[in-house]
């Protein structure tokens, strides 16, 4: 598979994660400082590493890697990728940097969610982030490539430590999971909600922030380029209050995070695409991102935050 210039100067990179292709993207921006957005987990690193080579970037060429938030699957190779590129500087949210640098904590999370088989498998061991080498990110800074830059918007909801990268060249938006999972060939947008703090109100402001921006296309972290932009964003809002209401409204009945995630799946199943792939097939590359539980463990987490706060200000 090829490396397709997707804008002009910015490359697609299918890191291959869990050897399963079309399911995550890193892109090399190029430029006199070259840069990668999103590491991807430790895994990825021999493929990306593979890719950049013909690109005219190597071990001591690389000069950025830059990740939109800290979760395993876009930022868990960083400590590897310190050592294979040694010249890198990874540009972090001020909120994650610590959790890279000692990944302790992030790590034992993963395995929580996803267990110890698919952490080994699909992600791989975490490293620790040498401190020298991370820088934290503000909203609005700007990182030079040299001939380049690119802008920082800080974009919580989907975490607290997720951020927009914009290449100002071009206008294009590395959208991480702000606006969700968009796989090709499903032809589905899935909302990201997982746990410990997503946000519904934080997530939509975000999606509005970069339909605001009106960027060339959008690039999916999963997966790839899309052009309809204003579409896109119409539509990531619409998910994220549908699959937060369906939630809430299932949190009336019952607080069973297994009966709440069969409601989600069940009351969804329409938003599948009639000419898409086979539903199984869909769910199979899916689920090496997130599934209907921890979607629907990161809504209930919020709605019952949520509660907690009104009841505090009711006493």
């Amino acid at each position: 598979m090829g490396h397709p210039e997707i804008l002009p100067g910015i490359r697609l990179i299918d890191t291959e994660m869990g050897g399963r292709t079309g399911v995550t993207s890193a892109y090399l921006v190029e430029a006199q400082e070259p840069a990668l957005i999103e590491s991807g987990p430790t895994t990825c690193l021999p493929r990306v590493a593979e890719a950049l080579e013909p690109l005219g970037v190597g071990p001591g060429d690389l000069s950025h890697i830059v990740v939109t938030h800290i979760h395993i699957d876009h930022a868990g190779g960083v400590g590897a990728y310190a050592e294979r590129f040694p010249r890198a500087t990874m540009w972090i949210h001020e909120r994650g940097v610590r959790h890279l640098v000692d990944p302790t904590r992030l790590e034992a999370s993963a395995i929580r969610v996803f267990g110890p088989d698919h952490m080994r498998s699909v992600f791989g061991p975490m490293r620790p982030l040498p401190e020298d080498r991370a820088r934290a990110t503000q909203h609005e800074d700007r990182i030079s490539l040299g001939d380049r830059s690119l802008r920082i918007l800080h974009a919580p909801g989907h975490a607290m430590h997720h951020q927009f990268i914009v290449d100002e060249q071009t206008g294009g938006l590395f959208s991480g999971d702000g606006l969700g999972v968009y796989l090709p060939g499903a032809n589905v947008l899935r909302p990201a909600t997982p746990p410990p703090d997503f946000d519904v109100e934080a997530a939509v402001a975000s999606i509005e922030l970069a339909r605001r921006l009106d960027p060339p296309a959008v690039l999916f972290s999963h997966f790839g380029p899309r052009e309809d932009v204003r579409a896109v964003c119409d539509l990531a809002i619409e998910r994220t209050r549908g699959w937060a209401s369906i939630v809430e409204d299932a949190m009336r009945r019952t607080n069973d995070l297994d009966e709440v995630a069969r409601i989600l799946m069940v009351r969804t199943l329409d938003e599948l695409n009639a000419n898409a792939e086979r539903p199984d097939s869909i769910d199979d590359r899916y689920d090496l991102l997130t599934t209907y539980r921890t979607n629907a463990a990161g809504l209930m987490r919020y709605f019952t935050k949520l509660r907690e706060a009104g009841d505090k200000l009711s006493r």
